[in-house]
């Protein structure tokens, strides 16, 4: 709100009182080799292990993105479990025993460290959930749950196998930035912002759109040894759930873990780039009576652009009452703190910003008009410039609460006047030259697109 109006409209109140795609097929294929190595070690240690014969069985199962929900209907898992579930049949009626079930989940790299080893294990443990419920004869003791958080290793890997742009300088980051840094228990840095600030962050919306996919799942390794004695038989089963959705991949380790990355088919948009924008209303012009939109833009880099347009036209001539004024700002916006690290247009936040706008308010007589009589916004501008600092509170999934105060200094001619015998009479012309606070907003911010949403409770995303 522009104070010297706001003022203004105060006085006059108070008068009334008175009165890319080769790259991401090596990629693809990269993340298969990786799939074959693990499944090799698998076997191997399955066959060897306290030296008797055994049988390994393996599959993969895919969750949606940010779920632990097993859907039996989702990219063909209830197939893949019933087959699983009929090869563990067909052994015990051969009398054989389960001796050892891994269970290994892992998720993306988007979102925080914490609520993504809480997604892995949430994955992990709903399949050992399942297990138990379904193999009635499953020992308690033989169920291993290893919830491994963001798979980065197979990140590098399909990088290191790529040709994009800039590839040692995200293998850099990857190999020797650590997860998160911390200085004064502040987070001051981590893998994903160097990631995602690294060359205006073209590097990122290429692993974005031609890696993520295939990392981007809930790649869950199931491998059960089956002793039978006497006979060495070892068959690896191994299935993989192509996904259009958000899916984790997994990596490889030294356990008896059979390992497998998808190759992922996305034609649902599931590579779809983030998009930052909003819409706001600020409610103290509400409370005055005018209405008004803005609209803010996320560019990148921890910038922004906003917009804003008020509009009211209010009059009753009979009386004289006159409550009119039109116009907007343009700002520029610099995002910083830790909650604007973790996901833009929240937190703090610094700017210029330049109004143009015009005014005519009248009560009880008298009357006070911000430029010319007729004309457009242009010809009788009242005009402002200045600094912002504000902060953008999320109070719900879709929803901030944004605090803004601008100082500078705002110039223009206004006009006091007075109703005298069916005529307005110009009563002084006055230049302003105003320097102090000029914005004030409590703005309601409603936020819109791919991945612009708030945490919940817990981490959610």
């Amino acid at each position: 709100m522009h104070l010297p109006i706001l003022l203004s409209s105060c006085q006059l109140a108070s008068g009334l009182i008175s009165a890319r795609l080769r790259s991401s097929c090596r990629a693809r294929l990269a993340s298969l080799a990786v799939a074959v190595l693990a499944a090799g070690m698998a076997c191997q240690a399955a066959a060897t292990s306290e030296g008797s014969p055994a049988d390994t069985i393996s599959t993969s199962i895919y969750f949606p993105s940010g779920s632990a929900s097993l859907k039996p209907d989702f990219m063909h898992n209830g197939m893949r479990l019933d087959e699983f579930i009929h090869r563990i049949s067909a052994l015990e009626a051969d009398s054989a025993a389960i001796t050892a079930v891994d269970i290994t989940a892992y998720s993306s790299p988007e979102g925080s460290l914490e609520f993504n080893r809480e997604l892995s294990r949430r994955r992990a443990d709903r399949i050992a959930d399942f297990l138990r419920h379904n193999i009635p004869s499953l020992p308690g003791d033989v169920l291993a749950v290893r919830p491994k958080g963001i798979n980065w290793h197979t990140l590098a890997l399909m990088v290191d196998t790529s040709a994009m742009k800039y590839r040692d300088e995200v293998l850099d980051i990857l190999n020797n930035v650590p997860e998160q840094t911390y200085s004064d228990g502040k987070l001051v840095d981590s893998r994903l912002k160097r990631l995602k600030d690294l060359r205006g962050g073209q590097p990122y919306r290429y692993m974005y759109r031609h890696f993520f996919p295939a990392l981007r799942n809930a790649d869950i390794s199931l491998v059960c040894r089956v002793e039978r004695p006497g006979q060495q038989v070892n068959t690896v089963v191994e299935t993989v759930v192509e996904t259009t959705e958000t899916v984790e991949t997994v990596e490889t380790t030294t356990e008896t873990t059979t390992v497998e990355t998808s190759t992922v088919t996305s034609d649902t948009g599931s590579d779809r780039k983030p998009f930052y924008m909003s819409l706001s209303t600020n409610m103290l012009y509400d409370a005055l009576l005018v209405p008004n939109i803005g609209a803010e833009f996320y560019l990148g880099k921890n910038l922004s652009v906003t917009a804003n347009w008020m509009y009211g036209w209010w009059s009753k001539n009979s009386r004289h009452r006159y409550w009119r004024i039109y116009g907007g700002d343009l700002a520029v916006r610099y995002w910083f703190g830790k909650a604007a690290k973790e996901k833009p247009l929240t937190g703090h936040h610094a700017g210029v910003y330049g109004t143009i706008f015009t005014y005519d308010f009248e009560f009880g007589g008298r009357g006070q008009m911000g430029g010319k009589p007729g004309g457009s916004l242009w010809a009788r501008a009242q005009y402002a410039a200045g600094i912002e600092y504000g902060y953008s509170l999320p109070i719900a999934r879709r929803l901030n609460l944004d605090f803004t105060l601008g100082v500078g200094y705002m110039g223009g001619t206004y006009y006091d006047y007075r109703p005298i015998d069916g005529h307005y009479m110009w009563q002084k012309t006055v230049r302003r030259h105003w320097f102090g606070p000029t914005k004030l907003e409590v703005s309601l911010v409603w936020l819109i697109g791919h991945g612009n949403a708030n945490k919940s409770k817990g981490g959610g995303r």
